[in-house]
C-alpha cells in the first residue's frame, strides 16, 4: 500500500476553499492516498467574500458578485448544487460623476472605451476638443513598449480627458488601485493585444465585441435585459458556507502558519497554535506579503516586499424609501478622480440586486479609498459615515438618517499589479520550481482579484499539486 501523502493549504480565501474541494473530489473520485488539511489564520472562512444578513437585508461587505461568462466561478457553483439559488442583476441606467453632475455611462462603450460614436459625441463627459483628441485612436500606430502602465497605454490613444473621466474611474475601480502605476499586461492584457492586432482599439472592439443586434419589441414589457452578474439569494457568502459545510475537518481555524521549513522528504510546516504539520506538499494562498517572513529562510520572496497593497472601506447604508426624495434611475456611479469627492462610487444596491433589501427600503453602498486617499479607510465609523452622506446629498436629496449602516474596512487587502507584475512573478515561480518543489503560490495577489480568477488559481494549484505528487 501506497504511504499517505501529505498536503497543506494555507489560507481559507475563496481560492484556498476552492482548492481544498477540488484536491477532496479527487482523492475520493481516484481513490489517492493523499490528505489534504486547510489552515486558516482567522475564526472566520471566505477572506473578502463576506455578507451580513439584516433586518430582511442581504448586505455585501466584500465582492458583490462575479461574470456570469466566466467559467471556474459557474463550474464551482455547479459542483456544489447552487445553481437554483443563483440570482441575476438587475440592469439600469450607470453614471459618471464628473465635474458635480452625473453623466449616463454613453451607450456602446466597453470599460470606457467609445464602440458607437454617436453617443460618445452627445456625451458631456468630454469636450469637443477631448472628443477630437480621443478620435486620434483611428490613425496613431501601435505601440513599440511591451509592458506599460495602463495609464500611459490609454492617454497615448486617447488623451487625458477620456481617460480621466470615462476609462480610469471604470478600471482604477477594479483593483483600488492608480492606473498610472497598474501593470497592462497583468490586468488588461486583452486591449494591449487588440491594439497590436488591429491598431485602432475602437475599430479592434468593434471587430471583436460586436453590438447585440436590438431585440424586437416584445408583448411583455416587463421583459428586462439579463444582468451580466451572478450572485446568490441569501448572499454571495452562500458559496463559502456550501465549501465549508462540504469539507468539514479538512478546516482547521485559528491556525496561522507562522513558518515552513524545507526537509529532506518534504516540509515541517509550523503553525500559531504549536502544532507542526509535515506535508509534501503545500499550496499557499495567503496575501504575498506573508511569503518572505513564512519562508524566511530563502529569498525567492523578497521582491514581493515591494508590491504594494492599497485600503479601501465601504459604507452600507439601509433607508426607508422614503428617505430619499430625489432618486435617480439607475444602479450606480463611479466618480472621476477629477471631482472633489471623496467617494470612489456608489451602488444603488436595491435596483442592481433586488433580493438585497425588503419592499418599501433602500439599500445604498459607497465606497472609499482612492490611491492618494488611504488615510480615509482609518476615520471612525462616524466620519467616515458623514463623509459619504455629504457627498451623496450632492446628487440624491436623502433626508433621514440611515436606519443603520454596515461599515467594512480592507486595510491592505488590494494588492497592486505594477508594471513588471507578471516577469516577476515567472521569476518567482521559476525560482520556487527549483528550491521549493512542490509549493505552490494561488490567490488575488498574483493572476487577478476577481473571484473566478482565485477560483481559477485554486484549480490551477490542485493541477500542479497532483503532477508533482504522481513524479515524487
Amino acid at each position: 500500500m501506497s504511504e499517505m501523502k501529505k498536503i497543506l493549504i494555507a489560507g481559507g480565501g475563496i481560492t484556498g476553499l476552492t482548492a481544498a474541494y477540488y484536491l477532496q473530489k479527487e482523492i475520493t473520485e481516484k481513490d489517492l492516498p493523499y490528505e489534504v488539511k486547510l489552515v486558516e489564520a482567522g475564526s472566520r472562512l471566505g477572506g473578502k467574500i463576506k455578507t451580513v444578513r439584516r433586518n430582511g437585508f442581504v448586505i455585501e461587505q466584500g465582492p458583490d458578485s462575479f461574470l456570469s461568462r466566466k467559467q471556474p466561478a459557474v463550474k464551482l457553483t455547479d459542483e456544489l448544487g447552487l445553481r437554483n439559488q443563483i440570482v441575476r442583476n438587475g440592469t439600469g441606467q450607470s453614471f459618471i460623476l464628473a465635474g458635480d453632475k452625473l453623466h449616463k455611462m454613453p451607450k456602446g462603450s466597453f470599460m470606457g472605451i467609445p464602440k458607437q460614436i454617436r453617443p460618445f459625441l452627445f456625451s458631456g463627459l468630454v469636450s469637443p476638443a477631448g472628443k477630437l483628441r480621443a478620435g486620434m485612436d483611428f490613425v496613431l500606430p501601435r505601440s513599440k513598449q511591451g509592458d506599460q502602465s495602463l495609464g500611459s497605454f490609454f492617454r497615448r490613444r486617447f488623451g487625458n480627458q477620456l481617460v480621466e473621466n470615462l476609462i480610469e474611474p471604470l478600471l482604477s475601480g477594479i483593483y483600488a488601485g492608480n492606473i498610472d502605476d497598474m501593470s497592462i499586461m497583468a490586468t488588461f492584457p486583452n486591449f494591449y493585444e487588440l491594439e497590436q492586432e488591429h491598431r485602432s482599439l475602437i475599430k479592434g472592439l468593434r471587430e471583436t465585441k460586436p453590438e447585440q443586434p436590438k431585440r424586437k419589441k416584445n408583448k411583455n414589457k416587463d421583459e428586462k435585459k439579463q444582468g451580466m452578474f451572478y450572485s446568490f439569494q441569501n448572499g454571495l457568502e452562500t458559496l463559502v458556507e456550501q465549501l465549508e459545510e462540504t469539507l468539514g475537518d479538512v478546516v482547521e481555524r485559528n491556525a496561522a502558519v507562522d513558518h515552513v521549513e524545507k526537509k529532506d522528504h518534504g516540509y515541517h510546516v509550523l503553525l500559531s497554535n504549536g502544532d507542526v504539520y509535515k506535508a509534501d506538499a503545500v499550496i499557499m494562498t495567503t496575501p504575498h506579503h506573508t511569503l518572505p517572513k513564512v519562508f524566511s529562510q530563502f529569498d525567492i520572496f523578497d521582491r514581493f516586499q515591494e508590491m504594494p497593497s492599497t485600503s479601501v472601506a465601504n459604507v452600507a447604508m439601509a433607508f426607508d424609501e422614503s428617505a430619499i426624495t430625489q432618486d435617480i434611475d439607475g444602479t450606480g456611479f463611479v466618480v472621476s478622480r477629477n471631482s472633489d469627492y471623496r467617494i470612489t462610487a456608489c451602488t444603488w444596491t436595491h435596483k442592481k440586486w433586488p433580493n438585497a433589501a425588503p419592499e418599501g427600503k433602500a439599500l445604498v453602498r459607497c465606497y472609499v479609498g482612492k490611491p492618494d486617499d488611504q488615510t480615509v479607510v482609518n476615520l471612525s465609523d462616524e466620519e467616515i459615515t458623514d463623509i459619504v452622506l455629504n457627498d451623496l446629498n450632492k446628487t440624491m436629496n436623502i433626508t433621514q438618517k440611515p436606519e443603520f449602516s454596515v461599515i467594512s474596512r480592507w486595510t491592505n487587502a488590494m494588492p497592486q499589479y505594477t508594471v513588471g507584475h507578471t516577469e516577476r512573478l515567472a521569476n518567482v515561480r521559476k525560482s520556487m520550481h527549483k528550491e521549493l518543489p512542490g509549493v505552490f503560490i494561488a490567490g488575488s495577489s498574483y493572476e487577478g482579484v476577481g473571484i473566478p480568477d482565485c477560483i481559477g488559481q485554486g484549480e490551477q494549484a490542485v493541477a500542479d499539486v497532483l503532477q508533482f505528487l504522481e513524479k515524487k
